[in-house]
């Protein structure tokens, strides 16, 4: 059985939605981090979703 690489998949494939409801200054202040990181890295806003997320639950022991 071949093994699942996350690296042999699609962007998005393996990945599930979370909803978020917070007041609109702080999604316009996410959305601008996202950018930001993206520009200066060059790394897509998948992969700077996700570390943003695992920090978040590391962070809180999670």
């Amino acid at each position: 059985m071949a093994e699942d690489n996350a690296a042999d998949r699609g962007p998005g494939e393996g990945l599930a939605e979370v909803r978020l409801f917070l007041p609109e200054d702080l999604y316009r202040a996410f959305h601008r981090c996202v950018w930001i990181l993206v520009n200066e890295t060059g790394r897509d806003r998948l992969d700077i979703m996700r570390e943003l997320i695992h920090d978040f639950l590391v962070k809180h022991g999670c």
